[in-house]
């Protein structure tokens, strides 16, 4: 989740300013980050101290949605925008494990996470991985670049975990959703977390206030019909739009409540 739109590579790199992508790792207990993402961190747990298990919530709704989508609806291909930082259980690792032959597409413009990337997300010799640098504000850029890849003209299953929550223009957010599933054909699915502050959440909102003061980029959160209308169109799975943290956990291990809506759709 590192879309920075309007950023110079000096300023996205910057290691003074704390930077979603670092501070997500620093949440999910990796070691790919400064202090100051650190010191931020830890700021906004000290107002929000759910946000460890939004970031742990979040990653397990991804590995059960790759899981569904490759073993039960036959998915094959993934765009997965707003990569982040590599860390356990990525997408083409849970996929591969399933359909060696899956391909993926992995999507940031920060450079770090795309070093990290290309050193550490390795592809089957059936399948296929690849980095495109490119922004979640050009979907047109990053379906150009990631035919090179994917066929187009099959099934996808677009990845947009925590990453609109970064475009603030909820019309801008719509536009950019619109084209992505408009350029793949029936059969494809949209997969997306975004946080919200309808779920509860002690302290949310105070959270988000100082990370917009202190970190990049500002982030916003969307109620329940704003994230509905990224989804106009399209068939909604079971169990519908809900705390990522409750979606087809079958009862096991669902944790804590999160604040953070999760939901997958078919383009019909």
């Amino acid at each position: 989740m590192s879309e920075q739109s309007g950023q110079e590579p000096g300023e996205r790199t910057a290691n003074h300013i704390a930077h979603n992508a670092r501070v997500w790792d620093y949440w999910l207990g990796g070691k790919d980050h400064y202090e100051v993402d650190e010191q931020v961190g830890d700021q906004v747990t000290s107002r929000y101290p759910s946000i460890g298990e939004v970031a742990r919530a979040d990653r397990a709704f991804l590995g059960r949605a790759v899981t569904h989508l490759t073993g039960r609806a036959g998915i094959r291909q993934y765009l997965d925008i707003g990569t982040g930082l590599p860390t356990a259980e990525n997408t083409h690792e849970v996929a591969q494990r399933i359909a060696p032959e899956s391909r993926v597409v992995y999507v940031d413009n920060d450079p770090i996470v795309l070093t990290h990337a290309r050193v550490l997300l390795t592809s089957t010799d059936e399948g296929a991985t690849s980095y495109v640098d490119a922004d979640a504000r050009d979907p047109a850029a990053i379906l150009r670049a990631a035919s090179g890849t994917l066929d187009l003209g099959r099934p996808v299953a677009v990845m947009m975990l925590g990453i609109l929550n970064f475009i603030l223009d909820t019309a801008e957010a719509t536009s950019i959703v619109r084209h992505l599933v408009d350029a793949v054909p029936s059969g494809s699915h949209l997969v997306l977390t975004h946080p919200t502050l309808e779920l509860g959440g002690e302290g949310n909102e105070a959270a988000m206030r100082f990370w917009n003061e202190n970190a990049t980029p500002p982030i916003t959160a969307r109620g329940r019909a704003e994230i509905e209308g990224f989804l106009d169109g399209l068939d909604i799975l079971e169990p519908g739009l809900v705390s990522c943290a409750r979606w087809r956990t079958d009862g096991v291990d669902e944790g804590p409540l999160v604040a953070q809506f999760g939901v997958v759709a078919r383009k019909p």
